[in-house]
């Protein structure tokens, strides 16, 4: 059970840092000049990266373990949101969404890998579900203070506080979570 707590801690500090971010994203995609179709595109660039490379992560994760791909998607996605603020086109944002994708397929199998490694059939539910819970809960919550920084300072920041949180979470992840 204390490994489900720390993995619960871990992920809803990534989920945090991420979250602050991806709600708003669509802004800083009209500001650096796009227009909604070019978001849909790098969304899909997204979304079609982490769907060609989920099994490969899958079989990666098996075999040198779940925890090297969680921190190996905290610092990527803590490096790439720090090239964001600085994309002037849409092609460098596709060229991030990609690699994005990518990152983003690490954490989702290989979150759900150690998710099912510590739980059994035994109130598998009642535990997945509590994670689950919890990880919502950070979720929300960045969303609403990812809000009030663009309100009080700019969109930009939500990227670099973003980052600092992800990488953070890196060596959170190293230190507590167990495999």
């Amino acid at each position: 059970m204390k490994d489900m707590k720390w993995l619960t801690i871990t992920q809803s500090i990534v989920l945090f840092g991420m979250g602050i971010v991806f709600p708003f994203y669509i802004i800083f995609v009209k500001q650096i000049g796009a227009n909604f179709t070019e978001f849909g595109i790098a969304y899909a660039l997204f979304a079609l990266s982490a769907a060609f490379f989920h099994k490969l992560i899958g079989d990666l994760s098996d075999k040198f373990g779940r925890k090297l791909f969680l921190v190996v998607n905290s610092w990527g996605v803590a490096i790439l949101f720090l090239l964001f603020p600085i994309a002037t086109n849409i092609y460098q944002v596709y060229v991030l969404q990609v690699i994005l994708g990518i990152f983003g397929a690490m954490q989702k199998t290989s979150e759900k890998a150690i998710v099912a490694d510590f739980t059994d059939g035994k109130n598998r539910g009642k535990k997945i579900g509590s994670y689950h819970g919890w990880i919502a809960v950070f979720s929300a919550l960045a969303v609403v203070v990812g809000g009030y920084i663009i309100d009080m300072l700019t969109l930009e920041i939500i990227f670099y506080i973003g980052s600092i949180i992800l990488f953070l979470s890196g060596i959170v992840i190293i230190k507590k979570v167990k495999e």
